[in-house]
């Protein structure tokens, strides 16, 4: 007799599914496929965005020589030596372009070095192979805002400490500089160098 009751309970149950309306089924199923698709079109745009935040790394390159505008300049990774000298006004009349292969790729920390004719360069290419450090002793303001944690106000103070003492003895001299702790220092003491 359960048997009986159970057969007809399950039979009663199919055939209420079945003879009800497919309303609410459509509705739980058109409902996340609209969702689905409503988003789906960002989700290239967000892939986009972040590819082009990992294509914008930031580098910084020191100009000098015969160019309207010597300095440091900030360039997005995978630039060419001649938008570096773009960025510094360009070449002087005196200036040798034949020596220097402008389409070569720049990097982080490379000084790049215009020849006027008859100078010698410093290297062919008229790019300088340095270690990257700047020297507390002829760095500019600009060059020392490249380091990390130094502002305008610190790179002032630095130069101001410079002016003042005739210069840095050793690289440990900036912490006696205002602004300039523990903490700074040694997040810019292998980027520096004393001459």
């Amino acid at each position: 007799m359960t048997k009986k009751i159970i057969f007809f309970m399950m039979a009663a149950l199919l055939l209420a599914g079945g003879c009800g309306t497919n309303e609410p089924d459509n509705i739980l199923l058109e409902e996340p496929a609209q969702e689905f698709l409503d988003r789906a079109p960002d989700l290239p745009e967000e892939d986009q965005e972040q590819s082009e935040g990992q294509e914008s790394r930031t580098i910084y390159v020191q100009v000098s020589g015969s160019v309207a505008e010597p300095g440091v300049y900030e360039l997005a990774e995978g630039s060419r030596i001649f938008q570096a000298v773009e960025l510094a006004g360009g070449v002087l009349e005196d200036a040798d372009p034949g020596r220097i292969n402008q389409a070569e790729v720049v990097q982080d920390g490379q000084m790049i070095y215009i020849p006027a004719y008859g100078e010698e360069g410093p290297s062919p290419g008229g790019v300088q192979q340095e270690d990257g450090r700047i020297n507390l002793n002829t760095a500019t303001e600009a060059e020392l805002m490249t380091l990390p944690g130094i502002g305008a106000s610190r790179a002032g103070s630095i130069l101001g400490f410079r002016e003042a003492n005739g210069g840095f003895s050793q690289v440990e001299d900036l912490m006696k500089v205002e602004g300039i702790k523990d903490g700074v220092f040694s997040k810019i003491k292998d980027s520096v160098k004393v001459d």
